[in-house]
């Protein structure tokens, strides 16, 4: 009884796993498609154990069975492509900076460190990220999911970081921006929805360089609201769009962009901007859930032009929410962009994302119970 019971538990998994990876080359924006985006880690582990067990104990040689092994091993395959670009095994994409950490706090010079971090509205442990924020010394700060509570928990990081953008709400998108540097037409924009906000200014570094900085937090797809993603990509792809209009410009991202970076449209999102990940060749960086070992994923972003040499890039302590804090250390190094190439877009990318757009405006159209744009 046992040894049929454990056969077919490794054929369902295995199964499971098969489909999944089939689902997630779908472009299909219903979550029930895109959440196959997320656990591809998870899934390449349980399709090993699930079908490498198959194949020990069970596996008699039918033809039915070399399908459900094959299909298994394909569905590993695919996921481990999606997945080593963020191991050591593949090469960095962001070189790191090889000024030393004198030169880098020097007078005058052209770094800067940004923590993001995703507080979880409900949670009240307020001191915990006040701490982190003293022990990391953050030039600029990202609070997202803040509220008109937590905004008078933070008010204490006025004094040190006196330029703020302020956009305290109550539905699980607030966004608030502290920095040190001075704020160059720092505005809150309403990209898609009009409840969702995101930040964008320019920071003036000590040399006199200016960097534009993004900070999004675009709702996703989940099963009782926004039942799939075609906000979050379309806010993605049209930041996409503006940050390539723009030009040689330093641009940086950041945010909690309910997206995990192997993703397919985190990826055509860095084709359009012809923005860079300091992660790639580094690690996953996970950021959540904070509360769940098992079930991790990279969320929490900054992706940066190729105009920028990594210093630090770091996962901070819990500070009671379901999101780690994220520290990333970028010196800006122009010559750098002649060693640093972003993947190249092409007609493809182009039509794709002019698609996501539509899906959007056809949306907002036709009222699909979501809330207006601006």
């Amino acid at each position: 009884m046992l040894p049929a019971v454990l056969r077919w538990t490794a054929v369902g998994l295995g199964s499971l796993t098969a489909v999944g990876t089939l689902l997630s080359f779908s472009r299909s924006p219903h979550w029930i498609v895109r959440l196959w985006d997320f656990p591809r880690v998870q899934i390449a582990t349980i399709a090993a154990v699930s079908g490498g067990g198959y194949a020990l104990f069970f596996h008699r040689g039918h033809p039915l069975e070399w399908v459900f092994l094959g299909s298994v091993g394909a569905a590993i395959a695919v996921q481990l492509r999606r997945i080593i670009p963020y191991t050591p095994l593949h090469r960095v994409q962001v070189d790191r900076s090889e000024l030393t950490p004198r030169e880098r706090r020097a007078e005058g010079g052209a770094t800067f460190r940004l923590l993001i971090a995703n507080v979880l509205m409900e949670n009240e442990q307020h001191e915990r990220l006040l701490e982190v924020i003293r022990e990391a010394e953050p030039d600029v700060v990202l609070a997202v999911e803040t509220n008109e509570r937590w905004a008078r928990a933070l008010q204490p990081l006025m004094a040190e970081y006196p330029h703020v953008v302020h956009q305290p709400q109550e539905n699980y998108y607030g966004m608030i921006l502290f920095s040190r540097l001075p704020l160059v037409d720092a505005r809150i924009k309403h990209m898609v929805q009009d409840d969702i906000p995101s930040v964008h200014a320019v920071l003036e570094l000590p040399s006199g360089d200016c960097v534009k900085l993004h900070g999004l937090h675009p709702r996703p797809p989940e099963p009782l609201r926004d039942q799939d993603s075609t906000p979050r990509d379309a806010e993605l792809v049209l930041m996409g769009r503006a940050i390539r209009a723009a030009g040689d410009v330093p641009t940086v991202v950041a945010g909690d962009l309910n997206d995990v970076a192997w993703s397919p449209v985190s990826e055509l999102f860095l084709r359009l901007s012809g923005l860079l990940d300091p992660r790639v060749g580094r690690g996953f960086f996970n950021s959540y859930n904070a509360n769940n070992p098992i079930f991790r994923y990279p969320l929490d972003h900054v992706f940066h032009s190729n105009h920028f040499r990594l210093c630090e890039l770091r996962r901070l302590p819990h500070i009671g929410s379901d999101h780690f804090p994220m520290l990333v250390e970028l010196s800006y190094e122009p010559d750098a962009s002649r060693e640093q190439p972003p993947t190249p877009v092409d007609a493809g990318d182009l039509a794709e994302a002019e698609e996501k757009v539509e899906l959007e405006v056809e949306a907002a159209r036709t009222g699909d119970d979501r809330p207006g744009r601006e």
